[in-house]
């Protein structure tokens, strides 16, 4: 008994050894893959994790992310790419399985912005099946310079696709004014341009927010935006 005892020691302090080792690899990979990691509330919108990749490229230690919750992303996101924060919030409380889109965002006491790329999918849930936790990568865009090109056809080819989705969700008449709202004209101005009453402009629009899934201009402006619409 006592050596079937400890053989039985033996074997599950080696098992624990090997799962001590392969924790850390995984650790060192997570730290050292060339992308922003890090999971975040959906509610509150504050990083409850992050891999060192974030910590490096935005010059924040991990407490002060930590610390810092929503105020964070105020910090980092140019003030004009914030609405695709909450818009992403709202879409994964809609039981959307991925968001993803590129935003603008600078290392701390840096004045310059610089483009990320970014995916997010649900992460953890509730006992009622909502999104508690996201997970969220991102890619300094700039690093990817290297197939130019590529790149260039690329978005081509993604925007025209999306664009292609979108607006034909929408009759002629509902195109015409989402593009004209997406470049910042209101209603007034857009019935005189199409020479349309104000309510048919306003009946319009509400079609289009319940077609397009958006609550607000702001949040019209940022899908035009993602679309490709200038």
């Amino acid at each position: 008994m006592g050596t079937e005892s400890r053989d039985s020691h033996d074997a599950l302090l080696s098992e624990n050894a090997q799962l001590r080792s392969r924790l850390e690899h995984l650790e060192a990979i997570i730290d050292k893959v060339p992308a922003m990691l890090y999971t975040s509330n959906n509610s509150k919108k504050a990083v409850n994790w992050c891999n060192v990749q974030l910590t490096d490229t935005l010059g924040y230690s991990r407490d002060e992310i930590l610390t810092l919750g929503t105020d964070f992303f105020r910090q980092v996101t140019h003030p004009d790419d914030m609405s695709i924060l909450a818009i992403s919030q709202q879409k994964f409380s809609e039981k959307k399985t991925m968001f993803g889109g590129v935003m603008r965002v600078r290392r701390k006491h840096d004045p310059d912005w610089f483009w990320v790329v970014g995916l997010g999918l649900p992460f953890t849930f509730d006992a009622h099946g909502n999104v508690v936790d996201v997970i969220c990568v991102f890619l300094d865009f700039s690093n990817a310079l290297d197939t130019g090109n590529q790149i260039s056809e690329a978005l081509r080819v993604v925007l025209r696709r999306r664009n292609e989705d979108v607006l034909n969700k929408l009759t002629a008449r509902e195109k015409d004014i989402f593009m004209l709202a997406a470049r910042g004209f209101n209603n007034k101005e857009i019935a005189e341009r199409l020479n349309l009453s104000r309510y048919t402009v306003e009946t319009h629009r509400k079609n289009i927010r319940l077609k397009l899934k958006v609550r607000n201009t702001p949040e019209l402006v940022a899908l035009a935006r993602q679309i490709g619409v200038q």
